[in-house]
This record gives structure tokens, sequence and C-alpha cells, in this order.
């Protein structure tokens, strides 16, 4: 039995909660075989006892049921993830300092959202291409996307990023693409894999995107978060201190009157407001004319109740629903398109609102 035929057994191995083996989380270290007496060596980072204690006894399994395998020993490594103290925030919430890791991260704004269904995932990608377009003008670092949204992650479809994250100093490498680093569950889980968790688990992975993750030098990190005030955004905002969040809404009473109760827990917080984004907004047709398909006015009457700037509107355009489904935005593929300049508006606003910070 060779060392190929064990690491070919490993990658039968997930890491608990994922459906990623072991060996491409690049976790095995070691693999050695003295006459069927293998050792295995992993190295792991985790705050959770069981973690370990799990791969180490599936390990013993796979590797034991092989033929010609007489005893199986594994040798874990195990450190803690590198964690700062909590500061007292607003309303009594502990909110941590920036990890290690994101120290080079000299903005954090959140885009939320109210509900499902308003486009906030892509108006998320498609202001991340806008502002790493603006920042690549400017000479400045650029844009990275943390996709908080565990259960339906759709960023890197949206933002065409394929392929699987890799380790480097046991820290994660987010993909890249069209210059807009991301890290996304969608990385982690197969296509047809569902995330059935409950809201621990949720927390700890949103630690682990901020704690694990090498993000380099950046202007701005961009966050898409789930709808609603769930265990994802208060987790958000303890573990990452957050320059500002944007909010984004449809026109019609049904999204608005959401967003604006959502909008509230950032004041809980102590996270500034940037402004909103209406989405959707109306459509064009070949004459010229505006029809307003989901009503009108539905951003302006969530940003004067927020008392924060409708930052824009951006219109109903078949190329923006066509750019996302096939990986490349609107702001890349017609970069001069009336959508891609409500766009770079709503970033050229962002930037300058945290310039004023």
């Amino acid at each position: 039995m060779d060392t190929e035929n064990i690491k070919a057994a490993l990658k039968t191995v997930k890491f608990p909660g994922f459906s990623r083996d072991i060996v491409s989380f690049g976790l095995v270290r070691e693999v050695e075989n003295t006459d069927g007496n293998v050792l295995i060596g992993v190295e792991i980072t985790t705050g959770d006892s069981s973690v370990p204690e799990t791969i180490a006894a599936d390990i013993k399994q796979v590797v034991g049921a092989l033929e010609g395998i007489h005893e199986v020993k594994v040798r874990m490594e195990i450190s803690q993830p590198k964690q700062q103290p909590a500061a007292p925030g607003a309303g009594g919430e502990g909110k941590q300092q920036a990890s290690a890791t994101m120290q080079k991260v000299k903005y954090a704004i959140a885009i939320a959202s109210g509900k499902g269904g308003v486009g906030k995932s892509t108006v998320t990608v498609n202001l991340a291409c806008a502002l790493q377009r603006l920042l690549e003008e400017a000479g400045k670092p650029g844009v990275g996307i943390m996709d908080c949204d565990i259960y339906g992650p759709s960023v890197p479809l949206m933002l065409g990023a394929t392929g699987r994250p890799e380790i480097e100093n046991d820290l994660i490498l987010p993909v890249s693409n069209f210059g807009v680093s991301t890290m996304s569950m969608g990385f982690l889980v197969d296509d047809d894999t569902p995330v059935v968790w409950r809201g621990p688990m949720i927390m700890k992975t949103i630690q682990q995107f901020a704690q694990n993750v090498n993000w380099g030098e950046l202007e701005i990190l961009v966050i898409d978060l789930p709808p609603g005030t769930g265990d994802a955004q208060l987790s958000l905002v303890q573990t990452i201190p957050l320059d500002g969040a944007v909010i984004v809404t449809t026109p019609q009473p049904a999204a608005f009157n959401v967003a604006r109760r959502g909008a509230r827990m950032f004041d809980k917080v102590n996270v500034p407001l940037l402004g909103v984004v209406e989405n959707m907004s109306y459509m064009e047709t070949p004459d010229g004319q505006r029809q307003a398909l989901f009503g009108e006015g539905g951003g302006q009457i969530t940003a004067d109740s927020l008392e924060t700037p409708l930052l824009g509107q951006v219109p109903i355009d078949i190329a923006l629903r066509e750019g996302c489904d096939k990986g490349i935005p609107i702001v890349i593929s017609e970069p001069d398109s009336p959508t891609t300049k409500a766009f770079l508006s709503v970033a050229r606003q962002i930037l300058d609102g945290l310039a004023k910070k």
C-alpha cells in the first residue's frame, strides 16, 4: 500500500459541516507508511474541540479499512483562531476589534436588506466592481467581497469566480475575478449540497471568514448580508468593525417597509448608514419612457425615514440580469451603459461618505 492510495482514501474524509475534504483544504501535512503502520499528520485551526476528534476518528476508519494496513495513528496539531479582545459596543453588544487578517482592510461596509428578492447580491457584486474600477483609476488598493449569505450564496456565480480557495500559512486565500477578492460558502460546499445549520454554526463561519481568510491589502471590503436581522447580522457587527451600511430596497411598500425596520438594527449597534439604493426602480421602453413596474418613491421614503441619502436608482435591465447569470457583471461587460453609470454614481458617493468619516 503506497502513500498515494492512502491520500486517495483521505479525500473521502470531509471537514465537519462541509462537503469539502481535508486533503483539498490542505490540512494533511504528512503521510507515512512503514510496513502497514501508518502515521497521518494533520494541522487544523479551530476553536471547536469536537472537530479534530471527528476528523481523527474518520481518518482511522477509512485508512484502517485499506488492505494491508495494521495500525493508524493520527498526529493532530491544533491552533486556536486568533481573536482580539471584545470591546463594549452599543446596546450592551460586544464588538470585536479588527482581526489580524483584516489589519490591511481600510474600510468594511455591509450591504443589507430587510427582505429577500430585492436584488441585494446583484447590487453587491456590481457595486464592488464599480468601486474596484474607481479605486484602480485612483491608484488605490482594491475591493473584496465577503459573502455572508450562508444558506444561499450567489456571489460566486454573479462574479464568475470559480474554483476552490487555497490554504497558505493556515489561512484561506480568497478567490479573485475582475480584480475583486471573494470568500463565500459557495466555494466550500458542492453545488447540490444544502447548508443545514443552526445559528451557532452560522456565527462561527462568519467569524472564520473574518479571522481565517487572508484578505490582504484592501481599500474596501464589501459584505453581502442575508436578509433580515438574525444570527448572521448580529455575528457580523460583533466580529468586524463596520464603517457603514448600505440598505437595498425596491420601490414597493412590501419591500421598503421591511427595509426600514431592518436598517434600525444598525442604529442599535452604532453602525452609520451610508445611504439607500433603490433597485428595480423602473424599466425604460425603446421610445425612452419609464415604466414604474414596482411603484415609485420607495427608496426616497426609506432614505427620508432613516435620515440618510438616497444614493441612486438602479433600473430593471435585462443586461444586468444576464450579466449576473453569466458571471460577467454589467459594470464589466457594458462599462458605458446607463445601469453601469448608476452603480458608478453610487460607488462615488460611498467613497465620498467614507472619506468624510
